[in-house]
């Protein structure tokens, strides 16, 4: 008799420090209570068998070593080339089946919930299974999915989905993750669908960001993100576009709105009303200087301001896709109150990351 796997993993919100990550600048994040699921068994042939019927398709390809992509970005495959690398064999082959209830294309990481998913799955069903730590999935997932295919992207995707409840997470100069357990209350994500345009805000926020400093760092060697205080960026302003001068000011203001936010994580006196006034002064940010939220989803945070909701934002990398709002009271008025604006509002909690079921 087949010996059946289950295995979920969450999807994600960045509470503070979106468009932080690839920079190296530490964020913020927490797993949520919508979750991708995937059940199945080793089998008799060495292959791969993937259903997914929330999309209506089924993926199948034979498994051997180093396989060559076929697709841009071809993530079954990345995963199990890479755990072949680290030791993992997969003669019998696999069969799974995948279903979940995470928003896709919407800044929620649902392919990066599913790709951790996948690969803690693959862990369990390799002909010599191995357990691994949350932040050994988590790297391996990054490595499959941005490493591996030279993507823009950072790590809070992968570590945030796999580790789960909410994360500080700092990636330079190394990895550091460390878990909050704050008291937090329900928050209700809005879904724009609107599709997002990331592509283009990468191009235009981080490539903006990066330039700038590289036109500052021609004048001041030293001069750093993590280190600069907002009083000196005025000595650069005449180097530097209009545009390029507000995703300066952006990031810099963001990078200590989270620190304000750590403290206030950490502290035994937490205070509802604080954590939401951050995330209004975030949004500021990413609405203003960063430019990446849209006329719908500043109406559907504003309907949940008025619901009752203390503070929210955009979440992901913007143009379209999601936003949020931290509504530890009133949390079905404020669902009705964004979807009266054109969203699909879920209800949800922080959660805890990938699992077996």
């Amino acid at each position: 008799m087949k010996n059946t796997i289950s295995v979920s993993t969450p999807g994600r919100i960045c509470l503070f420090g979106e468009h932080q990550d690839y920079l190296g600048l530490p964020v913020i994040a927490a797993a949520i209570s919508r979750r991708v699921n995937i059940k199945g068994h080793s089998s008799h042939e060495s292959k791969a068998i993937i259903h997914l019927p929330d999309i209506r398709r089924n993926v199948s390809f034979d498994i051997f070593p180093e396989m060559p992509y076929t697709s841009k970005r071809d993530y079954f495959k990345s995963a199990l080339n890479i755990l072949q690398r680290n030791g993992y064999t997969f003669q019998n082959g696999v069969e799974c089946t995948v279903r979940g209830n995470i928003p896709i294309n919407s800044g929620t990481s649902s392919s990066s919930a599913l790709l951790v998913n996948w690969i803690h799955f693959l862990t369990k069903v390799a002909d010599n299974p191995k357990v691994l730590s949350e932040e050994n999935i988590a790297e391996i997932a990054y490595q499959a999915e941005v490493a591996e295919f030279k993507e823009a992207g950072g790590m809070m995707d992968h570590y945030s989905t796999a580790v789960g409840n909410v994360i500080y997470l700092e990636s330079t100069p190394k990895i550091k993750v460390e878990t909050l357990k704050p008291q937090l209350g329900t928050f209700v994500l809005g879904d724009s669908q609107e599709p997002k345009d990331t592509v283009g805000i990468l191009k235009r926020v981080k490539y903006g960001v990066i330039e700038a400093i590289d036109k500052i760092k021609k004048v001041n060697p030293e001069y750093s993100l993590f280190t600069t205080n907002p009083e000196e960026l005025a000595d650069y302003e005449k180097l530097l576009t209009t545009e390029e001068f507000a995703l300066i000011q952006a990031n810099i203001a963001n990078r200590d709105i989270l620190v304000k936010a750590l403290d206030l994580l950490k502290s035994p006196s937490f205070n509802d009303k604080d954590l939401g006034e951050l995330l209004n002064i975030h949004q500021d940010n990413l609405r203003d200087k960063l430019k990446i939220s849209t006329p719908k989803i500043d109406r559907m945070i504003q309907a949940g301001l008025d619901a009752g909701a203390l503070g929210g934002k955009i979440n992901g990398s913007g143009g379209g896709g999601c936003m949020f709002v931290y509504a530890p009271q009133n949390a079905l008025e404020v669902a009705k109150a964004i979807e009266n604006q054109g969203g699909r509002a879920y209800i949800i909690r922080v959660d805890e990351g990938t699992k077996e079921d």
